[in-house]
């Protein structure tokens, strides 16, 4: 696996005038090949346009970012930028450990002018802007139109149940023979969002524990995986825990109609497949204002970076510059500023024009955006993720691993 990898850009460099001085930030990020190659020639247009910066890039995959930006932390030796997550903005954000971005947004370092409110404040804590968001994302059901049309079954996403996705799941099985769902991976995106169609939310508001208070959520939810399980209608854990990476995902393989993710992964699958693909929304998005927007990911400037105004201009650049934007084609999720997301449009492929009105079919349905998860959330979801494998392996009863979770999840909020 890539471990953090860092590269002067050195065969880039631009020309500087003797009379300036030479500034050095580190911009570091997670994910794919395909992000890693547009990010560098994203700083390399940077750097071709402020000829005194030089910007060195650290990046890794998801598992080994979080393991190796935990130590930098600890040694006061954060990136300038850093690529920031939800489930991990709370614990770096209030141990004092990132900067408030709010002061960059007054002085018009950052640009706001052309991005709503309502995105810019989906990166507070109480009254500190923790993070920048620069990608939106929603919740959807990817399905394989062809195999849904053989089955004989149509999703109407205005109006579906969790009724009407478990009966439609079984016919697909019982019609085409593939599976009609990949399975509702991971559990800490999924079961926060049926715990909303519900009415309920996962965390409380202080962060401190879980919201709900009614474990028989937790059953229901769980129970109705195991049916489907047992129906054929979902693969099998170990069937799921054996997908590595978008290759080799269900819908890519034909082996299912319907695939669970964000809205960002579609146009992976859409490249990756020649079945005509559909972005619906998932099932009662309408009950109980169910349906939220997310940030697909933020960048955030250490309190230790002695470079922070040359931070935030990159921050400006990335999420402002249209093209920057033209480069990244909306894989970190939908732009945020309304003016470069109308500019890139017409350099879109059809599906990634489809992420984009996807995106702006749920922005009118909800403007809210899912709150940063409090501090010791990222332990709370390995918890779930443990619980959920035993409950779907049958090595215990969806009964005792609510008990088990409630238990584990509330010390750990307690505690932080």
């Amino acid at each position: 696996m890539l471990l953090f990898t860092t590269s002067c850009s050195s065969d880039h460099e631009p020309r500087r005038s003797d009379q300036e001085e030479v500034i050095t930030i580190k911009v570091a990020w997670w994910g794919s090949q395909a992000r890693h190659e547009y990010t560098t020639k994203i700083i390399e247009l940077y750097e071709a346009q402020h000829p005194n910066v030089n910007i060195e890039p650290e990046f890794a995959n998801w598992d080994d970012y979080w393991k190796n930006l935990a130590p930098m932390a600890a040694g006061n030796q954060l990136p300038d930028v850093i690529q920031m997550d939800m489930a991990y903005i709370s614990q770096y954000g209030q141990k004092g450990l990132l900067e408030d971005l709010s002061p960059y947004i007054q002085k018009g370092t950052i640009d706001i002018s052309s991005i709503d409110k309502s995105v810019v404040n989906s990166g507070k804590i109480g009254d500190q802007l923790y993070g920048f968001t620069i990608g939106i994302n929603v919740l959807s059901v990817i399905s394989n139109d062809i195999l849904l049309n053989l089955s004989g079954v149509d999703i109407n996403d205005d109006t579906w149940t969790w009724e009407d996705m478990e009966r439609m799941t079984v016919d697909i099985k019982k019609t085409v023979g593939v599976y009609g769902s990949n399975g509702m991976h991971p559990p800490d995106i999924f079961f926060p969002y049926y715990l909303r169609t519900k009415g309920e939310q996962f965390y409380n508001e202080a962060g401190t524990g879980l919201a709900y208070k009614d474990d028989q959520l937790f059953i229901d939810y769980f129970n109705m995986q195991l049916r489907l399980i047992n129906e054929g209608a979902f693969p099998t854990p170990d069937e799921v825990s054996a997908v590595r990476g978008m290759e080799s995902d269900f819908i890519v393989k034909g082996n299912t109609a319907i695939t669970w993710n964000y809205s960002n992964q579609y146009a992976g699958f859409d490249q990756l497949t020649d079945a005509s693909l559909t972005l619906n929304l998932p099932p009662e998005n309408h009950e109980n204002k169910a349906l939220f927007l997310k940030p697909s990911m933020l960048f955030s400037i250490p309190k230790s970076s002695k470079q922070k105004e040359e931070a935030a201009k990159f921050i400006d650049f990335f999420i402002n510059n249209v093209e920057a934007n033209q480069l990244m084609k909306g894989e970190r999720g939908v732009p945020v500023s309304s003016e470069v997301s109308e500019a890139i449009k017409p350099l879109l492929t059809d599906g990634e024009v489809k992420i984009l009105n996807y995106v702006e079919r749920a922005k009118g349905i909800t403007e809210e955006f899912y709150p940063p998860d409090p501090v010791g959330s990222s332990q709370v979801m390995k918890i779930l993720k443990d619980i959920s494998d035993q409950i779907l392996f049958e090595k215990i009863t969806p009964e005792e691993g609510a008990k088990q979770f409630r238990k584990q999840a509330d010390e750990i909020l307690k505690n932080g």
